[in-house]
């Protein structure tokens, strides 16, 4: 990072990779919110797409309002920092945007008041899943409650504490550039890596109640696995890079990989499926209750209450595949 950040001034980040059906809107969005800051400036970081995201933010483009770079690296982490390294100069504030999510139209004003009210390094906020299909919605049911998150704050759209880790939404910049900024080694938990290094800074992570976003799961089942076997990846890298422990949320679906390991030797003995059918019921009645408590938001009918269950064990089976594959994938680089 070379980016530093003195006083006032805002810059919002928006990677983006094939996001024609939303981008316009939203650049909309943020174009009249940018109006109300001070120095703010949008910039939209463009991993290659190919649907037409990019004509739709070059012809948005104003000089000094909004920007768009190009990303040959791809991935979020590697597009917000050279953002950063671009127009960071001089600026107080970080903004990351996701181009799939809907936004209130006082949410970076919001953001920065609270970080200035609270004194935080940074401000996460709570995330509202929506879906929009019946696999979408079942997704999301099972993403807003217990059985998909296990408890976490800003999944479960919790805020107004203090917590080690959110969903990123403002940093200051000075922080995010004094620790390097993100690391791109990381294609996913990247924020959590990054959030690691914050607090060991001395820094503060403040989740708002003030405001949040809206955001749309995968719509398929492979979809979702590819993503949560990325996520059990990020997490087990990160780790290993600090050297720390998993919480308890994260550890219990560490175990789903041995249980189906397992469930293979029932043909020796029935006992050996114990722990996968205790996995299965487990997921499909905290479906069913959160398919009651979610019914309006996450558009689940109740018929459709297994479904939950369902995406909540391609969730768990996934971060734990992606988990362990990546911790055999280093031990074996380590004894090469």
């Amino acid at each position: 990072m070379t980016a530093t950040g003195q006083t006032g001034g805002v810059l919002i980040v928006v990677p983006t990779l094939n996001e024609a059906g939303t981008i316009a809107a939203l650049l909309t969005v943020l174009l009249v919110e940018a109006e109300h800051l001070d120095d703010a400036l949008i910039v939209v970081v463009d991993g290659g797409s190919n649907d037409g995201t990019q004509d739709i933010a070059h012809a948005m483009v104003r000089p000094g309002r909004l920007e768009v770079l190009q990303n040959a690296k791809r991935i979020q982490s590697a597009g917000i920092n050279l953002a950063v390294a671009a127009f960071g100069q001089g600026r107080q504030w970080l903004i990351r945007i996701d181009a799939h999510g809907l936004y209130p139209d006082d949410y970076c004003r919001s953001l920065m008041a609270e970080a200035n009210n609270m004194g935080a390094t940074a401000v996460v906020v709570p995330m509202k899943t929506v879906g929009r299909s019946l696999f979408q919605s079942a997704v999301a049911a099972a993403q807003n409650s217990m059985v998909g998150t296990g408890g976490s704050s800003h999944r479960t759209a919790k805020g107004g504490g203090w917590v080690d880790h959110g969903h990123h939404a403002l940093m200051d910049m000075p922080a995010f550039c004094a620790v390097g900024g993100y690391d791109e080694s990381f294609r996913h938990n990247e924020d959590a890596e990054l959030d690691y290094r914050l607090r060991q800074a001395g820094g503060r992570i403040w989740l708002t109640s003030r405001t949040g976003m809206t955001y749309f799961p995968r719509a398929t089942p492979g979809a979702l696995f590819r993503q949560y076997f990325g996520y059990g990846g990020g997490r087990a890298r990160n780790v290993l890079k600090h050297r720390t422990l998993p919480r308890l949320r994260q550890l219990l679906p560490l175990a789903i990989v041995p249980a189906v390991a397992l469930a293979a030797m029932s043909l020796m003995h029935w006992s050996a499926l114990v722990p996968l059918s205790a996995w299965i019921t487990l997921c499909l009645l905290l479906g069913a209750v959160a398919t009651t408590r979610h019914v309006a938001d996450a558009r689940v009918p109740l018929l459709g209450a297994p479904l939950v269950g369902v995406a909540a064990m391609i969730m768990h089976l996934a971060w734990s595949a992606g988990f362990w594959v990546h911790v055999v994938r280093t031990l074996r680089v380590s004894r090469t």
